[in-house]
């Protein structure tokens, strides 16, 4: 067999992604093809693909001894690729949650980070931290369903929350009106002094004894 047609057969191994390590997401499965691909030899990050739920090392037969050490490493990995933390776009995905509902709910602890990872942008010089979930407890969130809890709850306290507004603003405006009642002239004040020590004398005549 001339030897160009022998470098043409290809050396193949692949993996299946359980329904555990994806939870039905396929950003997640994508997410997990990109840490596989970071921990192989640079050379063999090319060689990994997705299809489906399948992890795929394929390369010619003539780079076997790069074949041999990319399937060493990516079998080490599948052992524990369902305890593979998840990110940001992977929860964001799987619990069908927006940014702004991540964020939020991260930040009242509602949704419990499980450490933070930093790594720099391809290409770039620049880094950037984020924080990572436990995969257990986004099993958990869901299967219980919290985020539409979350949900009814955020509508509920956004209500109050308008409720106590317009007391303040409604509030507001009445304070606003007591201060800028008209004083009373000094000489309608002199007049209800009259009034009221006219009143002292009628008193003391007794007539209302």
């Amino acid at each position: 067999m001339p030897k160009h047609e022998k470098n043409d057969v290809e050396l193949v191994r692949t993996w299946t992604l359980s329904s555990a390590a994806t939870m039905g997401s396929f950003v997640r499965a994508k997410g997990i093809l990109q840490e596989l691909q970071s921990r192989v030899p640079a050379t063999s990050k090319k060689s990994l693909a997705l299809d489906g739920s399948d992890i795929i090392l394929a390369m010619p037969a003539n780079d076997k001894a790069a074949f041999n050490a990319a399937a060493a490493v990516v079998g080490r990995a599948m052992v524990d690729v369902e305890t593979l933390p998840v990110i940001p776009r992977e929860i964001e995905d799987i619990l069908t949650i927006k940014s702004s509902e991540r964020h939020r709910w991260l930040a009242d602890g509602r949704l419990p980070s499980a450490g933070t990872r930093t790594v720099r942008l391809n290409g770039r010089a620049r880094r950037i931290t984020f924080h990572v979930f436990d995969p257990k407890v986004v099993v958990d969130l869901l299967d219980r369903g919290a985020v539409d809890e979350w949900r009814e709850d955020d509508v509920a306290a956004k209500a109050e929350t308008r409720q106590q507004a317009a007391y303040r603003a409604k509030l507001t405006r009445s304070l606003k009106k007591q201060t800028t009642k008209p004083k009373r002239s000094a000489k309608q004040s002199e007049a209800t002094a009259t009034e009221l020590r006219g009143w002292d004398e009628f008193d003391i005549d007794g007539l209302l004894r």
